[in-house]
């Protein structure tokens, strides 16, 4: 039977069944779980021929652990096997039955006995692989009932959050299903015709290189485009335009002419509804300013523009969650799940302070800290790049100064977890000095800096960006 130890810290009490939910559970101790001792013995015997080094190997790679056997005898003598493969030694039944003696445990594996009885079972390694698999597949079948037994028994006596308890199971649900795939280094040849089709399609302009590229020239320059497991933070002072270039990029990487249209985008929205990122979006796209709208002053071409970029926003695989109070774990799962369905290509969270906490007992900053490796961990597990704005402090307008590192609100942990920190910038002006639209406007059309003030894999520095702010866009900056 797998180890208590296997489960704990995933949310499961280890509960005792009593009563009539204890008599119907009963059916599951008379039911033998699935395993296969053919196969245990197989994979063990082929651990112990010619010194095993290869095969432990295998084992390794193919996450086999002790708890992957049902038979406890199994458990002892597969942990002594791997404790005599980290020390160097060869693996044969005299070594391994020195060791369980040395140990103490040779009483508990059944002693030379059972080794020679296992040694005997196969003559070759030749099929370890096979019995491998089967071995893992059982195990991961046990883990599937142990833990659907225990989330049944504790929803009887759920205390917890309702979110915190249901996103711990899909967790464990996910981990089981993340379990089938064995990760393996790839060879240098596989890597290196990636990295050249990455370098022609770079070189051609084309936007399938490695990455969603966020449709700005100087910034995918430096960046080349956002990667998957990246944690990108997007910080600035309020109304400087967050959320204008957080839903560019969402934009450029769902319509044909950016990104990989093939792949989806997910936006969390704390702040706005989803109606309201709809208008902007169009807006933005169609180039109409969304006061005309408001004004009914609309002309006959702008209204067409609106209905054609309806059209072109139809369909595309962009997803918005305006839930106002949620949690880390709320985001991860409803990311989990609709990557499940629909692969992700780029996940938008406006705004990183506006996520509630999963223990509202502890400070702040220690609840924003959970946050940012919470926001970094589902990069990581979804292999997505994930864009997450951020609130900078007032430091950088007392001291009228650019904003930096430092200014990141409420806690270090975000500039620590970050794989890219974007700090956008509005340079003060002269009253003789503003910039005008195309109608003659004063400060409708500004000079915005987005200053790159951490990248992990590339260099740091400033970008110009052009804000038209009658249509809520991003622009690259003319020259």
């Amino acid at each position: 039977m797998p180890s208590d130890s296997d489960f704990k810290g995933r949310g499961f009490a280890d509960k005792k069944f009593s009563g009539k939910r204890g008599n119907s559970l009963s059916e599951d101790s008379i039911r033998v779980q699935p395993h296969s001792i053919e196969a245990e013995e197989g994979l063990l015997a082929a651990c112990l021929i010619d010194g095993g080094q290869e095969v432990i190997t295998t084992c390794i790679e193919s996450h086999i652990t002790p708890e992957c056997f049902y038979k406890r005898q199994h458990q002892v003598i597969y942990e002594s096997i791997l404790a005599l493969y980290e020390q160097g030694s060869p693996v044969d039944e005299i070594v391994l039955h020195d060791h369980l003696r040395k140990s103490g445990t040779e009483e508990e594996s059944g002693g030379i006995a059972t080794i020679y009885h296992i040694q005997g079972r196969i003559e070759t390694p030749a099929h370890a692989n096979y019995y491998a698999k089967i071995v893992h597949e059982k195990y991961l079948l046990r883990r599937l009932i142990r833990t659907s037994r225990e989330a049944t028994e504790a929803c009887y006596e759920q205390q917890e959050d309702i979110s915190v308890f249901i996103d711990r199971i899909e967790e464990e649900i996910h981990n089981i299903s993340s379990g089938r795939v064995v990760q393996m280094a790839t060879p240098i040849d596989k890597s290196l015709d990636e990295a050249v089709a990455d370098i022609h399609a770079l070189l051609n302009g084309r936007d399938d290189a490695d990455g969603v590229l966020s449709g700005f020239r100087d910034l995918d320059g430096m960046t080349y485009g956002f990667h998957p497991g990246q944690m990108i933070v997007l910080a600035a002072r309020p109304s400087v335009g967050k959320t204008s270039l957080a839903m560019n990029f969402a934009e450029h990487a769902i319509l044909p002419d950016g990104g990989r249209a093939s792949s989806g985008v997910l936006v969390f929205s704390l702040e706005m509804t989803a109606a309201q990122l709809a208008m902007r979006l169009i807006c933005s796209r169609a180039r109409v300013d969304m006061k005309r709208i408001r004004d009914r002053v609309i002309s006959k071409q702008e209204s067409g523009e609106i209905a054609t970029t309806v059209k072109e926003l139809k369909g595309t695989p962009l997803w918005i969650d305006d839930a106002a109070s949620s949690s880390i774990l709320d985001i991860r799962a409803k990311a989990r799940r609709i990557d499940a369905k629909h692969r992700l290509g780029l996940v938008v969270i406006d705004y990183l302070q506006l996520i509630r906490g999963t223990d509202s007992r502890a400070p702040r900053e220690q609840q924003i800290a959970d946050i940012s490796r919470g926001v970094k961990g589902m990069a990581k597990e979804l292999n997505v790049p994930v864009v997450v704005l951020s609130q900078l402090n007032r430091e950088s307008e007392k001291e009228n100064r650019d904003p930096r590192l430092s200014d990141l609100r409420e806690s270090g942990s975000i500039e620590q977890d970050a794989d890219v920190v974007l700090l956008l910038h509005r340079p003060k002006k002269r009253d003789d000095d503003e910039a005008l639209d195309e109608g003659g406007l004063p400060g409708e059309v500004e000079h915005i800096k987005l200053i790159i003030a951490k990248q992990r894999n590339g260099p740091v520095g400033e970008v110009d960006l052009t804000f038209v702010r009658r249509y809520t866009r991003y622009e690259n900056f003319k020259r």
